[in-house]
């Protein structure tokens, strides 16, 4: 579908990237106690949560997104992530098979 949105030029709002508090628990659950890989620090990363939600904003089709929180800490967090490089094609792709082999 994003394909599709991108083409169309149809404005794509991410909310909850993160799949609410539950999907969020699996998300975050996946990667605890996991280092971040070392190319994330060339984009500025210095978390999971700013990993994924700079995968998120640097997708093409997606115009913008909602990261909902409950916490300051978290706020904070996400906020980070709208600072320094933006992942591009390459980059995204090498997060997508980090999360691929994952949840292998």
């Amino acid at each position: 579908m994003l394909p599709l949105a991108a083409q169309k030029g149809i404005a794509v709002i991410a909310n909850s990237p993160f799949g609410g508090r539950r999907a969020a628990a699996s998300v975050f659950g996946q990667v605890a106690g996991k280092p971040l890989p070392d190319w994330a620090a060339a984009i500025q990363v210095s978390s999971w949560s700013q990993l994924f939600l700079k995968f998120v904003v640097s997708h093409p089709a997606i115009t913008c997104t909602v990261a909902g929180t409950t916490t300051i800490g978290h706020l904070e967090d996400n906020l980070a992530a709208a600072h320094g490089t933006l992942p591009d094609a390459p980059m995204r792709q090498k997060m997508a098979a980090l999360w691929d082999g994952l949840k292998s």
